[in-house]
Formats: structure tokens, C-alpha cells, sequence
């Protein structure tokens, strides 16, 4: 994990290790105050590739919502973890949807990780993410008060 200080607040930031580097100048998660706050997250591997999403030897594209909506679930764990944070410190999630049809896969997933107790959670469907083969993009905020974080 790279972790840098913003010179403005010195707010901690981090570009996690072992997970696919940002495709623009920003970082994994960005700490302000008692808020933890997590870039907008795919399936996308380090390689570049894409969990649940490739393409058959005539291009023809094959993604799976679910794989990818369990994979970007993992990756927000990953990052939430480098920063000494789990899911459970999750209190919003916005969810970013190429197509609606794939809400009932993607809620199953979902629900499989979180209950009613769990973070709140926007989904939306949007036009397009940065790949054809995505199917899903998650952001969130994590709740950490600075105070408490020795008792970890």
C-alpha cells in the first residue's frame, strides 16, 4: 500500500497493493476525519483483466453479474482492510448498474453478504463504465472514528 498525505490536511490516502491501479490520479480510499472514503470499484484485476468478464474467440462478450458483483464486494474488502477497516464498517454504498436486468443477480449477491443491519445502499442504473465488459461499479463510505481506532 502506498499511503500518501494530502498537503492540504493532511488527510491520508492509499493506492492499495495487489489490487488494479486506478485509471486516473486518484487513490483506492481517502480518510477524512472518522470517514473512510472508497473510489468507485469494479471487477477489474491488477492484469487488467476482468472477474466475470471475457470475451469467446469470435468477441463475443460472456460477463456474469454475479461473479463480478461478488468480486467488487471483495475488492471493497480488500481496500477497507488496508486501511485496518472490514465490511462491517461500511455506512453507505452507492451501486452502479449497466443494465437493470441485472438487479435480481446482483441483489442475490448482495444479500448474501449484508442485511438489514448492513450499510445503507443506493443502486442506479448508468449508461456505460469505463469497459464494455463491466457490469457493475460500487463506491462507499466507511464509518471509523479516529479515537477508537486503537481499540482494533
Amino acid at each position: 500500500m502506498t499511503v500518501t498525505q494530502d498537503s492540504r490536511a493532511s488527510v491520508p490516502t492509499g493506492v492499495v497493493k495487489g489490487k488494479a491501479t486506478p485509471r486516473g490520479r486518484f487513490p483506492h480510499y481517502r480518510r477524512a476525519g472518522d470517514f473512510v472514503f472508497i473510489s468507485g470499484t469494479s471487477a477489474r484485476r491488477p492484469d487488467n483483466t476482468f472477474e466475470g468478464g471475457d470475451a469467446d474467440t469470435m468477441g463475443v462478450a460472456r460477463v456474469d453479474i454475479r461473479v463480478q458483483t461478488r468480486a467488487v464486494i471483495r475488492n471493497l474488502q480488500d481496500i477497507l482492510a488496508s486501511a485496518g477497516l472490514s465490511l462491517k464498517d461500511l455506512v453507505e454504498v452507492s451501486c452502479f448498474l449497466v443494465n437493470m436486468n441485472d438487479y435480481e443477480g446482483f441483489n442475490e449477491v448482495w444479500a448474501s453478504t449484508f442485511d438489514e443491519n448492513g450499510p445503507t445502499r443506493t443502486t442506479v442504473a448508468v449508461h456505460q463504465l469505463p469497459h464494455p465488459l463491466l457490469l457493475i461499479e460500487m463506491k462507499a463510505i466507511a464509518f471509523s472514528p479516529l479515537d477508537h481506532e486503537s481499540d482494533r
